[in-house]
């Protein structure tokens, strides 16, 4: 791999990797509904072949490979080696997806391979998004389509938002990342999208704005459902990320906030919270050259 997304390797290949894989199950019902919405918008057909970009432990890529048929297949490419794994295990003897340990901003695909380019939360994360949206653009077949979900801004989440604010007289000021810095809400701005994605040669750019509620944590007993609700935020995310270094005396004021919160929301075995996206499509014109790719100061 290059130098480029230095940073979201080695931690999706460390911690944060494993940490998802522990709670995979979890995470993918919480993201279900905004996956299945990005697949309606992508409309795969038999035949098709898809290349799912930042695939995780498989979900989507399996859902889609059910769409396309035996006869054709999805490639789920994702830069963590615990989550491929994990997919690969998971795997529906019958499944035509297949999977590949791979940085999708410079992986080796052939021009025109793929039918329609795919991503449930895996594209917010590029150190240079319209440099690798141009180099997956290659991969595409003129008119092939793009589809993917991403979050909207941190104030209309509160998934995150919640708890971050409960926290906020606890831990030290946590300085919020530049509004194009790689993570989970670089994509919340709707033009920057747009201009990346123009930038990248795609045309037809839309985005529907979707809505849903997210079972956040899971118990036998509606507190039980809170309680685990904050060892995930605890565990998973940016909150675990400003508690990594904090001593147990302000972990626990803070566990405290974060029930406090939670146990304010909906929900028996699960804690119901918003969540906002944009559902993103593009096209890759017809008569543009699939060999041609764009520089990074496109």
């Amino acid at each position: 791999m290059t130098d480029e997304n230095a940073v979201q390797v080695p931690d999706w290949n460390g911690q944060s990797g494993e940490r998802w894989v522990a709670y995979q199950t979890r995470l993918d019902a919480m993201m279900a509904v905004f996956g299945q919405a990005a697949i309606e918008a992508a409309a795969p057909a038999k035949g098709e072949r898809v290349l799912d970009v930042g695939c995780g432990a498989g979900a989507t890529s399996f859902d889609l490979a059910a769409r396309v048929g035996a006869n054709s297949h999805v490639l789920g490419v994702d830069i963590s080696e615990p989550l491929i794994d994990r997919a690969r295990a998971l795997a529906p003897q019958d499944t035509s997806a297949l999977f590949k340990v791979a940085d999708a901003s410079n992986i080796d695909l052939p021009e025109g391979a793929f039918d329609i380019l795919f991503s449930r939360f895996g594209v917010m994360f590029f150190d240079n998004p319209t440099a690798a949206f141009a180099h997956m653009r290659r991969a595409l077949k003129p008119g092939g389509r793009v589809a993917f979900v991403c979050w909207r801004a941190m104030a209309e989440n509160d998934w995150l938002r919640l708890p971050m604010i409960a926290v906020k007289d606890i831990l030290p000021a946590i300085a919020p990342p530049g509004p194009e810095a790689p993570g989970p809400f670089s994509f919340g701005d709707q033009g920057r999208v747009a201009r990346i994605l123009r930038g990248a040669g795609f045309t037809d750019v839309t985005f529907i704005p979707f809505d849903a509620a997210i079972p956040f944590g899971k118990g036998e007993t509606r507190d039980a459902a809170i309680d685990d609700a904050v060892k995930m935020t605890f565990e998973v995310g940016p909150l675990s990320r400003a508690l990594a270094d904090q001593p147990d005396a302000v972990r626990i004021r803070a566990w405290a906030a974060a029930r406090a919160v939670y146990a304010e929301h909906a929900g028996e075995l699960s804690v119901m919270l918003n969540g906002s996206v944009w559902i993103v499509t593009a096209r890759n014109p017809i008569g543009y050259g699939s060999a041609q790719q764009l520089s990074p100061s496109s």
